[in-house]
């Protein structure tokens, strides 16, 4: 099935150092962008993480020191890549809790100002879990009925989460062809960042979703504990929580 698109959609995977999205870093990035008329454009970059491959990850992807010593950095590449993704909404497999923030870390590292905010996020992995509950070699296999070779490389994840997305609005009939709905359906609760460390309630509100304030919202935590803000800031929270943190206290001080 075609995706109905309004907007550019870019799917992309990561592969990376590790599993810490404030520590860790891409090794290996794929993007294919899919226009409203349906053309396609690929690109794939492998990145030197400028630190060591630990080699548990080293073993899963197959991308190894030697394979990057001489690839660019991320700083490098970020602004062909921010480029690339201009005005397109995003999607991925897992990308809403991992790879998003990830590249959301890199650009702030990078020093690379990308605007996130108004994007559409699809996570095919969410909306095979609240479906079917499998992997994505299995999705693979239960929804395009094939064995998925070169798993763990990018570009083979890449592709193979794209034909999943088809795939699935071709047998689920409720699955509405619409990136807004497949926005919606992606995620389990309204993200404020893109750790869901900071959430939205109903009203709208930012409320904090870890620790002794959960439930609470941001600016009630920010006006009766004057030291959570310096708290957040110094410890080991991703960059982009601590930036969306920043602005609800700008946002609050200038009332």
């Amino acid at each position: 099935m075609k995706l109905n698109l309004k907007n550019p959609l870019v799917f992309f995977d990561l592969e990376t150092t590790g599993i810490n999205v404030t520590k860790d870093r891409i090794v290996e990035i794929a993007l294919i962008k899919i226009h409203p008329n349906g053309k396609e454009e690929e690109k794939l970059w492998r990145v030197n993480p400028e630190t060591p491959i630990p080699k548990e990850a080293s073993d899963i992807h197959k991308i190894y020191d030697e394979d990057v010593k001489d690839a660019p950095t991320f700083k490098q590449l970020a602004k062909t890549i921010a480029d690339f993704i201009e005005g397109c909404d995003l999607a991925g497999f897992n990308s809403n809790r991992f790879d998003i923030p990830l590249l959301a870390e890199e650009f702030l590292r990078a020093n690379v100002d990308i605007n996130m905010k108004n994007r559409k996020f699809v996570d095919v992995q969410t909306i095979f879990h609240k479906m079917e509950q499998r992997t994505l070699l299995a999705a693979y296999k239960f929804y395009c009925q094939e064995n998925l070779e070169n798993a763990h490389s990018a570009m083979a994840d890449t592709k193979a989460t794209y034909e999943v997305l088809k795939a699935q609005l071709d047998k689920y009939e409720d699955l509405e062809n619409d990136i807004d709905y497949l926005n919606q359906i992606s995620s389990y609760h309204k993200n404020a960042d893109f750790a869901g460390q900071i959430i939205f309630n109903k009203k709208d509100e930012e409320i904090i979703n870890f620790g002794k304030y959960k439930g609470q919202t941001v600016e009630s935590v920010l006006e009766k504990d004057q030291g959570y803000y310096n708290w957040i800031m110094k410890s080991d929270f991703p960059l982009y929580t601590k930036k969306i943190l920043t602005e609800i206290k700008l946002r609050q001080l200038n009332k």
